[in-house]
């Protein structure tokens, strides 16, 4: 039996129904057409699914639909303005941390959550919390070189 769920998705109201076993990763994807978030792992391992949930980054291919119900849920199609990239986009972007682009929405979006959180953090403090994202083809070094620069013009007010 489906189940109703009302929610926020990058700020829009969004009323669904799914199956109590459903994702939340399965949901956004194949019942709300949000194909930006990616399922890499299924099992919570890879960071290619990090949304946030109530400002929490989880990754959904964890969460269960029905879970989401009443909460506010921020995907990757949430990070930029309607015609404008995100900071953190363009020093992605800048920086050549992505190739296939299969981890680059979960690492945008942990990213944002993590500069939410921590408006300066260490070189360090950004590779600790970014290690559920996982990347096969860039390398890291970019990746943090992007977060860092990130935090530097958001802090700067860019």
């Amino acid at each position: 039996m489906k189940t109703h769920v009302t929610t926020r998705i990058n700020d829009e109201t969004v009323e669904f129904l799914c199956e109590p076993q459903q994702t939340l990763l399965h949901v956004l994807r194949n019942e709300l057409g949000l194909t930006g978030t990616k399922e890499g792992c299924g099992s919570g391992d890879c960071g290619a699914c990090s949304v946030t949930v109530n400002d929490r980054l989880v990754c959904s291919c964890l969460v269960l639909a029905v879970e989401a119900d009443g909460a506010k849920i921020g995907t990757i199609e949430g990070v930029a303005s309607s015609d404008k990239l995100h900071v953190i986009q363009e020093k992605y972007l800048e920086h050549a941390a992505l190739q296939c682009g299969i981890c680059t929405p979960g690492l945008i979006v942990s990213t944002k959550a993590l500069l939410e959180e921590n408006p300066n953090p260490t070189e360090a403090e950004a590779r600790y919390f970014l290690a559920g994202n996982l990347c096969r083809c860039t390398g890291y070094d970019k990746i943090i070189k992007a977060v860092m620069d990130s935090a530097k013009s958001l802090n700067q007010g860019a």
